[in-house]
């Protein structure tokens, strides 16, 4: 169960568902000259399912939170000199995908024998989120008979392979895909801006307050004491998983990209310090599985082996340049 190795590379450097319902008196049939009051238009019950989680889910997934970090208000772009934001996205994926129930660690007893990253991970529900991102590293999980841990997923959907046979498993564009599905969300605006010998699109943020909402729980998550309220019996049990740590896996994710000092930025010099101590401790504590003495347990219950996923990605990002 060994990784590929991209860790010490990163330090130096539905299935088809034809069950459509189509409830009518009789067949639809085009060009029929005249309509029927109880005619009903045919509808996808996966859609439905959807719609219904959908309600539940944050707006925004721990990916286009990292991003929208990263991203300039006004001019829509990253910085040109981040090289660690794309491999942050593929973990933010994995970690997206456990909190959603997707997939999980292999339940194998002698997984602990390994490092974190180094245990397989399966798919263990193939319902669609309607994220695009999201559908398609679960696909690609889903497709393949080899079992590959955390680490390897992380290298594979970020291009860090040897293996010709695997570079199918590469995700590509994911900022400009996450940027355009901000757009879509009406969180930014889509530009073209020059830069002196070639165009690039831009995606300045239009909606503010949505942005300043994810600044704003980042900053709180590090500068005070506790990183919120231990969840509800009903929040434990819903889609909605578990917010603390949400907030927690977002502020580590921000700070392995490189971008959670665009979230500081607005806190004096002090409360910097503090709150770097703070996501330091943070990764110590959540990149251990169980979580570490700092960690609150009560929002794991029943969730093992989707947040050990969420841990081994925090282990991950531990190792890279920006955290060393």
């Amino acid at each position: 169960m060994a990784s590929t190795g991209g860790l010490s590379r990163r330090r130096a450097a539905a299935a088809s568902d034809s069950n459509y319902t189509q409830s009518s008196s009789g067949p639809l049939s085009a060009g029929s000259g005249h309509s029927s009051t109880d005619t009903r238009i045919a509808s996808d019950p996966r859609d439905l399912q959807m719609e219904d989680e959908n309600k539940t889910q944050p707006r925004l997934t721990l990916m286009e939170e990292v991003l929208l970090l990263g991203l300039k208000d006004k001019q829509g772009y990253l910085s040109f000199w981040n090289d660690n934001i794309s491999y942050a996205l593929r973990g933010c994926i994995l970690m997206e995908l456990a909190f959603r129930n997707r997939i999980a660690m292999v339940k194998d007893p002698n997984r602990r024998k390994y490092p974190l990253a180094d245990r397989y991970i399966e798919v263990v529900s193939e319902k669609l989120t309607g994220e695009v991102l999201l559908d398609e590293a679960l696909k690609m999980i889903g497709s393949t008979e080899e079992r590959m841990s955390v680490g390897q997923w992380i290298d594979l959907m970020s291009g860090e392979t040897w293996n010709v046979m695997k570079i199918g498993f590469q995700l590509k564009q994911v900022r400009e895909r996450l940027a355009k599905g901000l757009v879509d969300k009406g969180v930014l605006r889509t530009e073209k801006r020059n830069f002196l010998i070639f165009d690039m699109a831009t995606h300045p943020v239009t909606d503010s307050a949505v942005k300043e909402e994810v600044v704003k729980r980042a900053c709180t998550a590090l500068i005070t004491r506790s990183t919120g309220s231990s969840p509800t019996l009903a929040e434990q049990n819903s889609p909605v998983v578990y917010q603390q740590l949400r907030t927690v896996a977002m502020v580590c994710a921000a700070y392995a990209a490189n971008v959670l000092e665009n979230a500081l930025m607005y806190l004096n010099h002090e409360m910097r310090e503090r709150a770097y101590t703070k996501v330091d401790e943070l990764l110590s504590d959540y990149s251990q599985f169980p979580f570490g003495s700092g960690a609150s347990k009560e929002e794991v219950v029943g969730k093992d082996l989707q947040m050990e996923i969420v841990a081994a990605v925090l282990n991950v990002f531990t190792k890279m340049d920006s955290v060393l």
